[in-house]
């Protein structure tokens, strides 16, 4: 992104609040604005090192529990999937190393990169299999319960066509997810592809606003979305997570929540239009999102694996 005279405003105000960089000469220091859909995110070039620094947007309080956000990000490194948190303010500023030589991913480059669905399953299993426990459960459809109370707050009227009409035909998603004892794990629930830093060798996982503990299979199926997987490529990430060939209940709750993250991430969506956010055209967002989820459940194999589920 292009680093503008107010990002140096904003970086260098922030760099003032941090015990360890507020000593440091801001002038002589190299900043440059990252990647940020919702938050404004600097690298700041230090003689003596790089950092990221990460300031919360305006409006992100509303929909956002920083206090969860600061114990899963100390856990998330202590799972070593994130790097070491090296401040975290009371304001929510907060900085970390920044990761020399890792690609900041998209979908072209995880479809693409040799490897890049393995090192992803690993990493999400790296994090599964921690033992960490997460501030906050991350429960799917409380949250859409949540986000429509919120967007009611805004005074949001606007919503996709037939929305509300798929809400609730996700019900029958709902009861086959009920009807089991499902595992819960430190999840990071909102894999966007850049979220995740590649290496080559390894990758990293940062951003740990919406984490929770979740089932961990909606970790695989919002990253299968986010990625633009197809089957291939959901087959190499389950196998390297599992170490195995998943079983059809196992494959079956990652394409449940595939559609199922798109009819959440719709109402996040329509939020972030609500605040005026401009960093994207979030009511094409949206609806991008609410067509997807549609045309998924009314796919050819979406009751074979619903079926799955129920069967377990």
């Amino acid at each position: 992104m292009e680093t503008t005279a107010e990002d140096l405003v904003v970086a260098r105000e922030a760099m003032a609040k941090v015990p360890f960089l507020a000593h440091r000469d801001a002038d002589a220091c190299a900043i440059e604005r990252l990647y940020g859909l919702t938050n404004k995110v600097y690298r700041i070039g230090a003689p003596d090192g790089a950092f990221c620094l990460r300031v919360p947007g305006d409006g992100t309080e509303g929909f956002i529990d920083r206090k969860v956000e600061r114990t899963n990000a100390f856990a998330a490194a202590r799972a070593g999937v994130s790097p070491e948190v090296l401040h975290y303010g009371d304001d929510a500023i907060m900085v970390t190393p920044y990761l020399e030589g890792a690609t900041t991913m998209s979908p072209e480059l995880l479809q693409t990169s040799p490897g890049a669905p393995t090192r992803a399953g690993e990493a999400f299993a790296r994090l599964h299999n921690a033992g960490e426990r997460f501030d906050f459960r991350f429960e799917l459809f409380s949250m859409i319960d949540g986000y429509l109370g919120h967007l009611d707050e805004l005074g949001a009227s606007r919503f996709p066509e037939g929305y509300h009409d798929l809400v609730e035909e996700a019900g029958a998603v709902r009861d086959a997810l009920a009807g089991h004892d499902l595992p819960l794990a430190a999840c990071h629930c909102d894999p966007m592809c850049e979220n995740m830093l590649d290496t080559g060798e390894r990758m990293w996982i940062i951003d740990w606003e919406y984490s929770g503990m979740n089932d961990p299979m909606w970790d695989l199926g919002d990253f299968s979305v986010e990625a633009g997987f197809g089957e291939a490529h959901d087959l190499e990430m389950l196998e390297a997570y599992f170490g195995r060939r998943p079983t059809a209940f196992e494959h079956g709750r990652m394409v449940l929540y595939q559609a199922m993250c798109d009819l959440l991430w719709t109402l996040w969506g329509l939020i972030q239009h609500e605040n005026g956010n401009p960093v994207e055209d979030f009511w094409a967002y949206a609806v991008n999102r609410f067509e997807r989820c549609g045309a998924l459940m009314n796919g050819p194999s979406f009751g074979d694996h619903l079926a799955a589920v129920k069967a377990g």
